[in-house]
């Protein structure tokens, strides 16, 4: 049995178990660590263990997994009661990018954890400030921005809130690099690094794409091979959907100004229900 690094929190718990809550427990199960992923009711929490045994198995595939795919599967538990979660050392939310649906989840999970537990967000754009107000123990509490798809993702981005304790700070520097990937530690700003740089290459490739100046693959290709980014800006709207990138970039305007209004286009494309490949269609057709 993979035991796990000396840096990683030997139990972690995961609150949602959709694409990226999936992709973190299957993260830490590779690390070696004992991960409790909760989910809303049997039917999505049922649904959270099979993506994280298909990844896992993926994992063992590609040669990436120390161990069986059977050890790594038996430090995996699903719970529809957020009170199992009171044994973690970490826990990371990893519900949809909705303000009030975070604090009313990161709430529920801080009253049942012991007083020494960390408790992070894997928000891609609120304020890690803004969240810790509604918590008791904010110096316990900050970012950990993962990408999807986490597996394959590389980055990790730490975002310190103003009342994050600087030790924890060290403390998850330490954890990106047990789990294989590289942090960047990013202040608590809108958009932190990773969201704002990339949401405003995607908006002006999809304004490119309202005027006719280019094809969603010519565009995405301009990049690829002119700028060397692994993908393109649209397809990579695609991946992450296009309900998030709007609703990251709504709350970026909001924040930041008119810069980051959300082309038309983007508007009509999720009204039409086109959120990339989690839909069958986007800029590209995944069917």
């Amino acid at each position: 049995m993979t035991a796990p690094s000396p840096s990683l929190p030997a139990t972690v718990g995961v609150l949602g178990g959709g694409r990226m809550g999936a992709g973190i427990a299957h993260a830490f199960l590779l690390g070696g660590a004992d991960v409790l992923v909760v989910e809303r009711d049997a039917a999505a929490a049922a649904a959270a263990r099979d993506r994280v045994t298909r990844s896992t198995h993926a994992s063992q595939e590609r040669g990436l997994l120390e161990g069986s795919v059977e050890d790594a599967l038996a430090r995996l538990r699903v719970s529809v009661d957020a009170a199992d979660l009171a044994d973690r050392q970490l826990v990371i939310e990893a519900v949809p990018e909705d303000r009030a649906l975070k604090v009313a989840s990161l709430q529920r999970v801080e009253s049942h954890l012991r007083p020494d537990a960390v408790l992070a967000s894997n928000t891609s754009s609120l304020s890690v400030t803004d969240l810790a107000t509604v918590l008791e123990r904010p110096e316990n509490f900050l970012g950990l921005h993962f990408f999807n798809p986490v597996p394959a993702s590389d980055l990790i981005e730490v975002v310190v809130g103003e009342r994050t304790g600087p030790e924890l700070v060290d403390a998850a520097r330490a954890w990106t690099e047990a789990l294989g990937k590289t942090a960047v530690v990013v202040r608590d700003a809108p958009g932190f690094a990773s969201s704002r740089l990339g949401v405003a290459i995607a908006l002006e490739a999809i304004r490119m794409v309202e005027e006719g100046v280019a094809a969603p693959e010519d565009i995405d290709n301009a990049m690829v091979l002119g700028y060397r980014h692994p993908t393109g800006p649209l397809r990579t709207t695609d991946l992450v959907g296009l309900e998030v990138r709007l609703g990251i970039a709504e709350h970026l305007a909001s924040t930041l100004g008119p810069r980051f209004e959300p082309p038309q286009l983007l508007r009509d494309k999720v009204a039409r229900g086109e959120l990339g490949r989690k839909s069958g269609t986007g800029f590209f057709d995944w069917s």
